[in-house]
């Protein structure tokens, strides 16, 4: 049986290295996605994933880096760095944004529940001021 963290750590390693297979496997199928950065609440497995594949198209080599993360129970608290070049379109909720070809380096944190060795809940904080800003979608 594998740890909170280490479920947790391969769902995020299968983003990193965009494989969605994997990725879809460590989710539950009702699994809820909360994204405070975006005021999107996804459910389900496929759905989560989707939201996911809109990152990575807009972010193609974005990865997270493991800055520290704790356990209790069946949840787990990662704090992340967010890295990677915007070379693709971005959707947003109030439209596309270009690719601006330019880094971001964004700071997260998630807090994860594991059931069954499966993702259950995700509530994943990050500041979507901070990334605008550095592809120049928003001026300081």
């Amino acid at each position: 049986m594998s740890s909170v963290i280490e479920i947790v750590k391969a769902s995020i390693t299968a983003y990193n290295d965009k494989n969605w297979g994997n990725a879809k496997g460590m989710f539950a199928a009702n699994a809820v996605y909360d994204e405070k950065g975006t005021h999107r609440r996804i459910q389900g497995a496929g759905e989560i994933i989707e939201a996911l594949q809109g990152w990575a198209k807009a972010i193609p080599d974005s990865k997270a880096t493991f800055v520290r993360e704790f356990a209790s129970g069946d949840r787990a608290v990662f704090e992340l760095v967010w890295k990677g070049t915007h070379t693709g379109p971005l959707q947003t909720p109030t439209g596309t944004i270009p690719a601006s070809n330019k880094p971001i380096e964004v700071p997260a944190c998630q807090v994860v529940q594991v059931e069954g060795e499966k993702v259950k809940s995700v509530s994943h904080y990050f500041d979507m001021l901070t990334l605008l800003t550095q592809i120049g979608a928003k001026s300081d």
